[in-house]
């Protein structure tokens, strides 16, 4: 139990005792859990055999006020009846005309077939064995709850008889039993859900060479379709806790289901793939329940569990707002930071049409297709070989809808034509004749920026497949720098724990000046207001206020234009970065410092080696969500991610790239 006490405080944030009754007399049982009940929110019963369990949970579940279940019962009962809902849907069979057979007749089997009768399996259809045989209704040696699945079926009185034709097998039992002649003779595209530990009813790779039409789940983690309880017991626990309900009753038992069984349905997060180091998991035959570390779990089970603790009467402290709740469960568990949160629920709001430069990439197709389905682009433009493109979503299973230009294609030469004539305009006083500004415009970068400049997309996102000074050029060279800006800068965001942090200049210039750095600081102190959060400045140095080198000079000179320029901003420097990441050492040390119970959230380097070191030094370590670089002071919405970019980053950058494009309208 102590470990599934820590998987309670991982997956739920649920602080849990770990409590052993040595005790054999159900009674007595009772008593001492009753006993010991008024200390707790909810009890999890563990490690109890059958018949006794049956006993223990239901007398427990009417003489407390608090929930009480048997995960060993109904954990498995519910992971595995969310896998049953999937795979009959995916095999196109129905529900109630499905014939089963369940090996296995104890706790958790029983609580299984009560499950899948619930769920709307006939219960004429299923046929149980315990280690003595078939459950029939001539049998003495029969308890009331295997008595519930007894049959009055001649001949059959073995596994390989009533296996003929079945279409589900379950089961409960010995590694081994389910024999390859016996799969064989099921019926068409059989389930097999063999969750015997740690040997399945069925070797795994066996059934599949058998049956190559087989679904099948098991207990293990190394095979496909994990019927773990981890899926159910901590969400259907925090679920029920945050409406203080007094029971966990059916309702909401089929509630979490349901919930699983959707969830599976779903686009699957990057995350998800990264994890468990596959490229593209979608619902099929390897796929039919969620992965244990899909992050959603919280924010899908356990409000449907309230919901149906609210529905069927047994809350006594209703949720009123789902969306606040949702988001009260992602910040207990520390799964999303709320800047992330606030960025894509904002992009949401008014989508925009983005074109991809790099779109004979799987990863920039794998991002458009999230940035789709989450609302957050319209109308996708990737631009490359069209063949290749479709050839990469097709062999990737990819879903996603897009528009593919291929700036080589003929009908496309023409209108890179069209902007070959803009650009020459732009920059034939720069040495660029047509003839160059034809050839350039069959060049992605430059095609996808035109794009923008000409309003056919509201913003371009490049990078990903060459270095970043060579893909921000044609940037620079189509749409150019806004009026006021004199270089532009890039900007890069860390999702820390204490709140986002901005950090610049992390991507162009190589040794700004005082000047230079001011306006650095101000362009990024412009972008953090739209996040509505305060600007607050750090100069950074390897100084604390002493400029007596060149480097420590440039920074106070440039602090010394902005107290001057904007008495109202908050900044100050030189400074280091621990002092201005510590309010107690920077209060002791510097009392003066404007920064003093005003904690920096902006950061701005000397140099672009200091910038750009640091920066990727944290993103190396993964420790900390990064987004960006945002680039700073561009005419339109153009960025330019880091070369070889995770799709998390794609994503990210991306969505702040629409709210780019938001604020410009």
């Amino acid at each position: 139990m102590e470990g599934k006490a820590l998987l309670f405080k991982i997956f739920s944030g649920i602080d849990v005792f770990d409590i052993e009754i040595d005790e054999s007399d159900p009674e007595k049982f009772i008593e001492t859990v009753k006993a010991i009940a008024p200390t707790f929110g909810g009890i999890n019963l563990e490690d109890i055999k059958a018949p006794e369990a049956f006993e223990i949970e239901s007398r427990l579940k009417k003489e407390l006020n608090i929930p009480v279940m048997h995960d060993d019962q109904h954990g498995t009962a519910i992971i595995s009846g969310a896998a049953l809902i999937n795979a009959i849907t995916y095999v196109g069979k129905k529900i109630h005309e499905v014939k089963m057979v369940i090996n296995g007749a104890g706790a958790a089997a029983i609580s299984c077939a009560r499950t899948y009768k619930q769920l709307g399996v006939n219960p004429e259809n299923i046929l149980m064995f315990d280690s003595k045989g078939l459950l029939h209704t001539s049998r003495r040696d029969l308890n009331k709850e295997k008595k519930e699945f007894s049959v009055n079926i001649y001949p059959i009185k073995k596994l390989e008889q009533a296996i003929d034709q079945a279409d589900v097998f379950i089961g409960l039992s010995i590694g081994g039993i389910l024999t390859p002649d016996m799969l064989k003779n099921m019926a068409k595209d059989p389930i097999v859900f063999a969750m015997a530990n740690p040997d399945p009813e069925i070797d795994y790779n066996l059934a599949i060479k058998v049956r190559p039409d087989i679904i099948m789940a098991t207990g293990r983690s190394d095979y496909p379709n994990q019927v773990n309880n981890v899926l159910g017991f901590p969400y259907i626990f925090r679920g029920a806790l945050d409406v203080h309900a007094h029971i966990i009753n059916d309702e909401m038992k089929l509630a979490a289901v349901y919930a699983i069984a959707s969830l599976a349905k779903e686009p699957v997060p990057e995350q998800v793939n990264i994890v468990y180091n596959k490229k593209n998991i979608s619902f099929g035959k390897e796929y039919i329940i969620p992965k244990p570390f899909d992050n959603r779990l919280i924010t899908r089970v356990a409000p449907a569990v309230a919901k149906a603790a609210m529905d069927s009467g047994v809350a006594k402290k209703p949720i009123s707002d789902w969306k606040i709740y949702k988001e009260k469960l992602l910040d207990r568990m520390g799964y999303e930071s709320k800047m992330l949160r606030m960025i894509q629920n904002r992009a949401r709001t008014n989508p925009k049409k983005v074109v991809f430069c790099n779109g004979e990439e799987y990863d920039i197709l794998k991002s458009v297709q999230i940035l789709h389905e989450e609302g957050i682009v319209y109308n996708p433009i990737v631009l490359g070989n069209e063949e290749r493109i479709k050839r990469l979503i097709r062999e990737n299973h990819l879903d996603v809808e897009l528009e593919i230009i291929d700036p080589e294609k003929e009908e496309n030469i023409k209108i890179g034509e069209k902007f070959a004539k803009i650009l020459w305009k732009k920059r034939n006083r720069k040495g660029l004749t047509l003839y160059d500004s034809i050839i350039r415009m069959r060049n992605n970068d430059h095609f996808g920026a035109m794009m923008v400049d000409q309003e056919k997309a509201d913003a371009v996102i490049t990078g990903y497949s060459r270095s970043f000074s060579l893909s921000l050029r044609p940037m620079l060279e189509v749409i150019g720098k806004a009026d006021f800006v004199h270089k532009t800068a890039g900007m890069m965001i860390l999702l820390t724990k204490r709140g986002p942090l901005f950090l610049a200049d992390t991507a162009v210039i190589p040794d700004p000046t005082s000047e230079e750095l001011a306006r650095i600081a101000l362009m990024a102190s412009h972008v953090v207001k739209n996040f509505d959060i305060e600007p607050r400045i750090a100069m950074l140095s390897f100084q604390n206020f002493s400029s007596d080198s060149k480097t420590s000079y440039k920074v106070s000179q440039t602090v010394s234009f902005l107290h001057k320029k904007y008495p109202d901003l908050i900044v100050d420097g030189e400074i280091q970065p621990d002092f201005a990441l510590n309010e107690f050492l920077l209060s002791k040390k510097f009392p003066f410092s404007k920064l003093v119970k005003k904690r920096a959230n902006i950061f701005i380097f000397p140099n672009l080696e200091s910038g750009n070191l640091t920066y990727k030094f944290i993103r190396g370590l993964g420790d900390v969500q990064t987004i960006g670089p945002i680039m700073l002071g561009m005419r339109k919405p153009a960025h330019v991610m880091q070369m070889q970019s995770s799709i998390e980053e794609i994503v990210n950058l991306t969505t702040l790239a629409v709210i780019d494009a938001q604020i410009r309208q």
